[in-house]
């Protein structure tokens, strides 16, 4: 390794906490230290190159340093950086506003901004238990799936289900209801789990301002995938209850699941939208919420009144992020993403298959732009994941496994040829697994 990079990595254990992250394991697992980025691939300081293919946390749509993002974003840095977004406005966030009211769910037409997809899970709990006030009802209760995972706030926390995350903070989170969730991607299961959610809300539904779920894809939940018939029939039994459906679509929004948004795979428009990674194609934060007229009337008042919606972040719909998540949709629309994003999918769909052979292999699943495959009989103290982690990483792939579960969510600009290294080198670090 390059004197810069060690020198860089020293410093970086001197000052920095890393996320998710045991900052001990560092003592034996160095860190990668990256110097520049193009495409699918990751660069470092040693001149090896990584395929990307968690897509950076899942942000990254069209590739590392695209030409047409960058330079809308240049072109901005000249003209407005920020500007406080109560009582003012800029150009770049009436067009974005305009274009994804007009790409989401039938009836979402208000956005509201955020910075990151934790904040716009809070915003949207806060909105749906205030809508219900302002109504004169308290409904101090939210409901979300068994496994699901909504974001790393209080808020979001408490409606997620992912014990990793959750049980150290159960004395001050807030406290939330869990339905089951679908086991498997099959009908059946949709309908037994929405005849559980139906049970739940008839005992309880007066109580419940919300029910929150990750369409068809509980991403940090190990990655396990759901029927659309169970978003089809949770958004009715919220209507017949009177609670509002939050889709957050932090991770599975823009095109991952195989469609714009997942919800249009069922046919459903949610009460709230939650929108954030993948907005900006991986180039800064942002996060919206999208709810309807009625959501937004039932804070429309004077001022004495004290229904507002009073939430606040300083950077707010800053211009330079709204720019790159309008030079994100101008590629869907320009490029026919989604379209050939089919093709990729039906290839990977294909380079799985032999993954079902392996002897260790509990199930592979796949929904769109996303793909899992879960391994069994290994003990979390086996760390199965970090050596799958390694074993990649030296042979040029960034995979980073949840646990026993090895997942692939590549920039949609991959190729056959970058699809092939990627798998190639999973199935063979699940292949030495057996060997050892």
């Amino acid at each position: 390794m390059s004197f810069f990079a060690n020198e860089m990595i020293a410093e970086d254990l001197k000052y920095i906490w890393h996320p998710c992250t045991q900052m001990k394991d560092h003592e034996n697992i160095p860190l990668v230290a990256i110097k520049s980025a193009k495409g699918v691939y990751l660069n470092d300081y040693n001149d090896n190159s990584y395929i990307d293919g968690v897509s950076s946390w899942w942000v990254n749509l069209f590739g590392h340093c695209n030409d047409y993002i960058g330079s809308k974003i240049k072109q901005q840095l000249d003209t407005l950086e920020h500007v406080i977004f109560a009582g003012f406005t800029h150009e770049p966030i009436v067009t974005l506003s305009q274009r994804l009211c007009k790409l989401a769910p039938e009836g979402l037409c208000k956005c509201f901004y955020a910075d990151n997809g934790s904040s716009g899970v809070e915003i949207a709990l806060k909105m749906s238990f205030q809508y219900h006030k302002n109504s004169g009802k308290i409904r101090p209760f939210f409901l979300s799936l068994e496994n699901s995972y909504h974001g790393e706030t209080l808020g979001a926390l408490s409606v997620g289900d992912v014990t990793l995350y959750k049980d150290v903070f159960n004395e001050i989170i807030i406290k939330t209801i869990q339905t089951s969730s679908p086991k498997n991607q099959t009908i059946d299961e949709a309908k037994r789990a929405a005849c559980e959610l139906e049970k739940l809300l008839k005992q309880r539904g007066d109580e419940i301002s919300a029910f929150i779920i990750e369409p068809l894809v509980q991403c940090a939940g190990s990655m396990k995938m759901y029927h659309p018939l169970y978003v089809t029939l949770a958004r009715e039994l919220c209507t017949k209850y009177g609670v509002h459906l939050i889709a957050d679509e932090v991770a599975v929004g823009f095109g991952r699941t195989g469609t714009m948004f997942a919800c249009e795979q069922a046919s459903v428009s949610p009460d709230f939208m939650v929108l954030s990674k993948g907005i900006t194609g991986g180039y800064l934060p942002l996060c919206v919420v999208l709810t309807t007229q009625d959501v937004y009337d039932r804070f429309y008042c004077d001022y004495l009144e004290y229904k507002a919606f009073l939430h606040s972040h300083s950077y707010t719909g800053n211009p330079l992020a709204c720019v790159a998540a309008n030079a994100v949709l101008d590629i869907f629309e320009n490029e026919n993403v989604i379209q050939n994003n089919q093709k990729t999918i039906a290839y990977i769909a294909e380079k799985l298959k032999k993954f079902e052979g392996l002897s260790n292999v509990q199930e592979v699943r796949q929904t769109g732009m996303v793909s899992a495959i879960e391994l069994c009989g290994y003990s979390p103290q086996e760390r199965v994941g970090l050596k799958i982690f390694e074993y990649a990483l030296a042979r040029g792939v960034l995979l980073r496994p949840l646990g026993n579960v090895i997942y692939f969510m590549p920039p949609y600009i991959i190729t056959c040829k970058e699809i092939d290294k990627v798998l190639d080198t999973a199935y063979d670090a699940i292949s030495s697994l057996v060997l050892l």
